[in-house]
This record gives C-alpha cells, sequence and structure tokens, in this order.
C-alpha cells in the first residue's frame, strides 16, 4: 500500500471527471482557452498518473477565435459504454455564428483520435442553454444526457436547476421529455453545478458541486429510485466542504467530485479545490485532489473519519514502489517539444511553432498578448509555489519585434519580461494589470545582439523575480513581481497561471522567426506536488 500526495494533478487542472475501464482509472479536466484541450490522464493505483493524450488535439476541431480567457472549455464528463469513451463538455464564448454550447465527442481510445463534436440541443422549456452536461449509461442500454442551468423563475439569486433526457446513442440526439431533478440542497446556495449521476445496485445517486467555485464550493447528493425522479437530498448535505474552515485553510474551494469504484470495490472521488499562499490567493489555480468514498445507509460519505481533503491519502491496492507519478510534478528539466504539458492560447502548438531540437522555432505575430486572438504563445501551467524558471532566446531580432518570458493569467493581466530587437537590445519588465500596463524595471545587455539570453523566473511563494543574463554570464535581476496580483482572486476568472513564452511585432507584418533554445522547468529543492 502506498499513499497518493495531493493534489494528485497540481496546477490549473479543475472540473476533474474520472471512470475506470478494466484495471485503468482514466482521468479529464476543463482546459478554457488553452490548447490541446482536455487533457485525458491514465492511472492503474490513483497514486501514479500519466498523460497519454488530449481529447481536442487538431485543428478544425473546435473555433476557439475570440474567445477570451476563462471562456472556452468547460466541466468535461469522461464515461465510457461498449467498448467507446464518450465526453461531454461546453464551449463557452465563442463568436457570433460558430459553433458552441453542449457537444459530445468519442473514440475507442482514450489517448486518441477523438471524434470531431457533435452538438448537442439542451435547450429547455425556458430557452436557457446548459451547461457542465454530463452523461449516465444506465443497466438497461439507455443514456441520458444531464445537466444545470439558472432556473426562469428563482428562489434567489442564481438559483440553478439540474435536468436531465434521454440521449439516443445511434443518432446523438436528446429524445423524449425533460425533466428538473434538483434546485439545491441549501437554500440560498449558488450554481448547483457539475452534476453526476450513478446507480448503486437499485438506488440512483445524484452528485452537484454548490456555492460557487470560491470559498463556499461544496459536493451535495441526492437520491432517487428512478434516473428521472423524485429525488431525496441527504440529511447530511452538504457532504464535503471546506467553507467552514475559512479563507486560511490550507485547501479551499472544494467541490465538483465525481465518483468511481475500483477493482476491489473500494470507492474514490476526485474533486477540485485550491491551495492559498500569500494569504487569500491561490495562482496555482483550482487542482485536483483524490479522497476514499465510503457507503452509510445508503449514501456516500466523503473521507470516512476526517470529514476534509486529507495531504495524503492511503490506496490500499496500490503498489509499495509506486511513488508520484510525473503528473506530480517530478518531472522537471529541460520541457522538450513533444512534453505533453505544451500548450497555446486559442491555437494548438504546432499552428504557432516549430519543434527544433530541445526548443522551438516561433514566428512572431502582429497580435500582442493583450489581444483575444492566436498569438505566438508556448506555455506550461505553473505546478509548484517554488519553481525556477528559465528560458534561452536568442537576440536576433529587427527594432520594433520582441521575444520573451511571460507569466500569464489573461489577456488583461499577466507579466512579461520582454527582450527588444534592434541592434541594442534590452530587457523590459511589464506588469499588464487590469488593462493598464507599468514598467517595473529595465536592463540593458551589452553584447547581446545574436547572442542567447536566459530569461529567468524564480518563483518563491508569492514572489515572482525576473532575471537576465546573456550567454553564461550571471542572471541581472531585472523586476520583482507579486503573483498575488495575477489570480483569479485578484482578477477574475477561473484560471490558475501559466508560464512560457510570446513574440510580437505589435501589429506589424513580419516574417521574422523568435529562436527559443530551451525552456526549463525546475520545481524548487525537488518538491513534488507542492
Amino acid at each position: 500500500m502506498t499513499a497518493a500526495h495531493n493534489p494528485v494533478l497540481p496546477g490549473c487542472y479543475p472540473d476533474p471527471s474520472i471512470c475506470r475501464v478494466g484495471d485503468d482509472f482514466y482521468l479529464v479536466t476543463s482546459t478554457f482557452e488553452y490548447l490541446p484541450g482536455l487533457p485525458v490522464f491514465r492511472s492503474r493505483d490513483l497514486v501514479r498518473w500519466e498523460q497519454v493524450g488530449h481529447v481536442v488535439d487538431r485543428p478544425g476541431q473546435l473555433d476557439y477565435e475570440g474567445v477570451r480567457s476563462s471562456g472556452g472549455l468547460y466541466a468535461p464528463t469522461l464515461r465510457h459504454h461498449d467498448g467507446v469513451f464518450w465526453l461531454v463538455c461546453t464551449l463557452v464564448g465563442q463568436r457570433e455564428g460558430a459553433p458552441g454550447g453542449d457537444f459530445v465527442m468519442t473514440a475507442t481510445d482514450p489517448a486518441g483520435p477523438w471524434s470531431d463534436p457533435v452538438w448537442l440541443d439542451t435547450r429547455g422549456p425556458d430557452g436557457a442553454a446548459g451547461i457542465d452536461p454530463s452523461l449516465f449509461f444506465d443497466t438497461d442500454g439507455r443514456a441520458w444526457i444531464h445537466g444545470t442551468r439558472l432556473r426562469s423563475d428563482p428562489e434567489w439569486y442564481h438559483q440553478t436547476e439540474v435536468w436531465v433526457r434521454e440521449l439516443d446513442l445511434a443518432t446523438t440526439e436528446l429524445v423524449g421529455p425533460e425533466h428538473v431533478l434538483w434546485t439545491g440542497a441549501v437554500r440560498g446556495a449558488v450554481w448547483a453545478e457539475g452534476p453526476h449521476l450513478y446507480r448503486v445496485g437499485d438506488t440512483y445517486l445524484l452528485l452537484a458541486a454548490e456555492g460557487g467555485t470560491e470559498i463556499h464550493h461544496a459536493v451535495s447528493v441526492a437520491r432517487a429510485s428512478s434516473v428521472t425522479g423524485p429525488y431525496e437530498g441527504s440529511k447530511g448535505n452538504p457532504v464535503l466542504t471546506h467553507r467552514h474552515l475559512g479563507r486560511g485553510a490550507d485547501v479551499v474551494g472544494v467541490g465538483h467530485a465525481d465518483l468511481v469504484e475500483a477493482p476491489d470495490g473500494s470507492w474514490w472521488a476526485v474533486l477540485l479545490g485550491m491551495r492559498p499562499y500569500g494569504g487569500y490567493h491561490y495562482p496555482l489555480g483550482r487542482e485536483t485532489f483524490l479522497v476514499p468514498v465510503a457507503r452509510e445507509d445508503g449514501w456516500p460519505v466523503f473521507a470516512p473519519g476526517v470529514g476534509r481533503v486529507p495531504s495524503e491519502v492511503d490506496v490500499p491496492f496500490a503498489a509499495d514502489d509506486a511513488g508520484p507519478g510525473p503528473a506530480q510534478g517530478v518531472a522537471s528539466g529541460v520541457v522538450l517539444p513533444d512534453d505533453p504539458r505544451w500548450t497555446s492560447v486559442r491555437a494548438l502548438p504546432s499552428e504557432v511553432a516549430a519543434a527544433r531540437g530541445e526548443g522551438w522555432d516561433l514566428p512572431v505575430r502582429p497580435a500582442t498578448l493583450a489581444e483575444p486572438t492566436t498569438t505566438a504563445f508556448l506555455g506550461i501551467r505553473l505546478q509548484h509555489r517554488d519553481a525556477d524558471v528559465r528560458a534561452d532566446v536568442r537576440a536576433d531580432l529587427p527594432d520594433g519585434e520582441g521575444v520573451g518570458l511571460v507569466v500569464r493569467q489573461s489577456e488583461d493581466d499577466h507579466v512579461r519580461l520582454d527582450l527588444t530587437g534592434g541592434d541594442a537590445p534590452r530587457v523590459v519588465a511589464v506588469h499588464r494589470r487590469g488593462g493598464e500596463e507599468t514598467t517595473l524595471g529595465t536592463a540593458d545587455l551589452a553584447g547581446a545582439r545574436g547572442a542567447v539570453v536566459t530569461l529567468g523566473l524564480r518563483a518563491r511563494g508569492a514572489d515572482l523575480e525576473l532575471t537576465a543574463a546573456v550567454g553564461e554570464g550571471e542572471p541581472r535581476p531585472v523586476a520583482v513581481a507579486d503573483a498575488r496580483t495575477l489570480d483569479s482572486v485578484a482578477t477574475g476568472g477561473f484560471l490558475g497561471l501559466w508560464v512560457g513564452v510570446h513574440a510580437t511585432s505589435h501589429g506589424r507584418a513580419t516574417s521574422s522567426v523568435a529562436r527559443v533554445e530551451r525552456f526549463r522547468y525546475d520545481p524548487w529543492a525537488g518538491q513534488a506536488g507542492d
């Protein structure tokens, strides 16, 4: 037996959904405006996780143009039925005229390829499209789509309802009448979202998150003898929450859970939560955690005997030598171009750059990071409070263009360490906050023209120290930024921080190519999942 270290997926991996096929567990999470979208992880023991692919991983599957930060792909659900993997999800914020809303995709191998999306008509009687769709396969072979939406006649502000409707698997069309299953376990609680249905014996369980995805997030449960209800709520609702622990807890915002049964008959839940530091801020975003689940009197009991998300979870069927897997943050060093952690904004990495050795050729684009369009950006999630990041770039761009290291939250909120082009390159540290830019510091780089310049980030909790060095020279401090000004508490939205490289010509036509020789990410002091 060994322990899973929480979070099992550190960094911005929110809204986890899990299923098991044979001895293998598969898990997906939300990705919002980043591509490739919806990473697929596999594990044999819930402890060691390996990323095996993405659901959205080829051009043209979805149209992201104009999708702003914290829009895009919300709350996927992954299920398996008769040899086929099914995924339902929501695309939010698409441009006018582009497909959007709820869709379904299928694959026979979770690593891909996945089908193109089939768009679902999830509009209820009030005309409000659903979000957070989920899929349930009953033992009689029937399939049911369910999701959540704002009530048309709410008893309180942002009251939502969970609905269900049958899905014709042959046509992927919704058929038959719609049924409203749930309007909330706690009066006044907002956003009953992330619903999932399960069948245990003759009982149907409905799991739903409530309270919004901040401090009041919680997990509630109801049950019925029929899939369409009526559902009765547990007297213990909410069955898992950290909201009573306050903003000083080590983990906050616990919710959006999904259940899975292991081969030995034990039950488990994956769910999201945030780890604050530097006060009530969580720059790493919403992460994926694991808790055991027991059953008492027909109801699920989350983290029995503890009642909260622990830092470690003993997994009886995990081998003693399993150890934390690559997804738990032990992977460090040069992030090679084929590493699945690479993402771009509204485009695939292969659409904005070309792999070259240990690095990338990054064609410069006119668009800047402030624009909700495809930009020359490559990045990975910040997964640790303390980490060292280094981007080796070549200073050979013309005047008026630049390449840089970036800590990204959104178009309106990010920190850049830009290396300017021209005969006298220099570095400029810029903080874009709420759409307004402030220069944090500058440094001239003698002899940098044509040389490799190392742009560095030293993250120690909320302190982000930006450095620059020419060749093998000693890194020079340029500026210090505060991660607490970049997280979703300060800026809004749903994302954690990304670190990466970008290049721009600031609106001018160009044929330049920025050379990213290598990109290195190292958790400080050998941290794993912290």
